[in-house]
C-alpha cells in the first residue's frame, strides 16, 4: 500500500520556521523544511491536520501556535459533526487545524499529536481519486465527488481529498490562489506532479539527501 512518508514545506527562512514549529507543535521528521522563494498567494490549496486526543490539547496547541507568531483564522470551538477543532495559520503561510473526535476532556492537557493528515483542496474529486488508486493508495473512506480519504500505515501521514471550495471554506480562507503551492510530498508512489499540481518525490529518509 502506499503512503506518504513526509512533507517539505518551502519556506522563505527555514531556520525561522523551525523555530516556529518546534516551539507550536514540536513536530519531528514528518514535516520537513527547505529554502525557497517562489512566488504564491492566497490559498495554497492544502491543509495539514493535527489529531490530538481532546478538546484540551486542542486549545493547547492552538494557543502556543499563536503565542509564537501564527495567525488565528478559526477559534478553538465545538463542531456540528460532533468533535472540536481550530485551525491557525503559520508565519511561513501553512494552515493547520488542530482537531480532536472526542467531546470531552479525559484528562490534563498533553502536546501529543495522535496523526498527521494532508488534506488537498483539488478540482474533481473523482478524478484525483482514481489518479491516486492508480498510485497505489487505499480508500478507507469515500464520499462521493466530496470526500475521500486513504488508509495510512501506522506512523505515516494520512491523504485526505476535498473539493478546493470546501477545503478552503474549512480552513476559513477564500478559495482563490495562484502561484506555488510551496509544498513537496515525500511518499514511495513519486515522483511526479498530480493534476492539481503538488509535487510528489520519491521518498528520502535523510532530510540532507540530494
Amino acid at each position: 500500500m502506499t503512503s506518504i512518508e513526509y512533507v517539505t514545506l518551502e519556506v522563505a527562512d527555514p531556520a525561522a520556521a523551525g523555530a516556529f514549529y518546534t516551539a507550536a507543535f514540536g513536530l519531528g521528521t514528518q514535516v520537513r523544511l527547505r529554502a525557497s522563494e517562489a512566488p504564491t498567494a492566497g490559498f495554497r490549496g492544502f491543509t495539514l491536520n493535527l489529531g490530538v486526543s481532546q478538546p484540551a490539547t486542542v486549545n493547547g496547541l492552538i494557543g502556543t501556535a499563536l503565542d509564537v507568531g501564527a495567525t488565528p483564522l478559526k477559534p478553538a470551538t465545538k463542531q456540528f459533526w460532533g468533535g472540536y477543532s481550530g485551525v491557525a495559520q503559520a508565519p511561513d503561510g501553512t494552515i493547520w487545524k488542530v482537531a480532536t473526535a472526542s467531546k470531552k476532556d479525559t484528562g490534563p492537557a498533553t502536546r501529543q499529536i495522535d496523526g498527521i493528515a494532508l488534506l488537498l483542496g483539488v478540482a474533481d474529486v473523482a478524478a484525483s481519486k482514481r489518479f491516486y488508486i492508480d498510485r497505489g493508495f487505499a480508500v478507507a473512506k469515500s464520499y462521493g465527488r466530496k470526500f475521500v480519504s486513504f488508509a495510512a500505515p501506522s506512523g505515516a501521514i494520512e491523504l485526505v481529498l476535498y473539493q478546493r471550495g470546501a477545503a478552503a471554506k474549512d480552513a476559513g480562507v477564500p478559495p482563490d490562489g495562484t502561484g506555488s503551492h510551496r509544498l513537496i510530498i515525500g511518499s514511495d508512489a513519486g515522483p511526479f506532479t498530480d493534476p492539481d499540481g503538488f509535487v510528489w518525490e520519491a521518498a528520502r529518509l535523510n532530510p540532507s539527501e540530494p
